[in-house]
């Protein structure tokens, strides 16, 4: 599905805004692909972030899946909007036990107001997914909060 970004600009700031996250730089993760209603992020596995079975903690997953979303919808918001998470559902399908991971995320429906997501985790290039995530995110304006 082709999106129509409302903001010339979103390139420059989704990437300024991603950087601006602490979590990002702590978990290693970064952007691979960006494109209206579409980002991918790409991060290692970290043994800090594991559990107990020495997987990828699902808190991680949820993370990068949650934060994928987030910025696909941006890419579509107006340049003045703010985006954050209303609500997600997420599957976790198979362990998450790769050497490196990818969170693909895609807009459904990008509205004025709400914009609907899919995202997915993989692992080391497989496409079967470790995890998904379905999300709704809101646009935020002239509230103080920017991204």
């Amino acid at each position: 599905m082709e999106h129509e970004p409302r903001d010339p600009d979103f390139d420059e700031r989704v990437r300024a805004s991603f950087g601006q996250q602490n979590m990002m730089q702590t978990m290693g993760m970064s952007i691979a692909a960006l494109a209206p209603g579409a980002i991918d992020i790409v991060f290692d596995h970290d043994d800090r972030f594991t559990q107990q079975h020495g997987f990828a903690h699902g808190g991680f997953i949820a993370t990068a899946l949650d934060t994928a979303c987030g910025f696909a919808a941006l890419t579509l918001m107006a340049p003045e909007a703010a985006v954050l998470t209303v609500e997600y559902k997420i599957n976790y399908l198979r362990p998450a036990s790769g050497a490196t991971y990818r969170a693909s995320a895609h807009v459904i429906k990008a509205g004025r107001t709400l914009t609907n997501c899919e995202a997915t985790v993989t692992a080391d290039g497989n496409e079967k997914p470790v995890a998904t995530m379905t999300a709704t995110l809101i646009s935020l304006v002239d509230t103080g909060i920017k991204d």
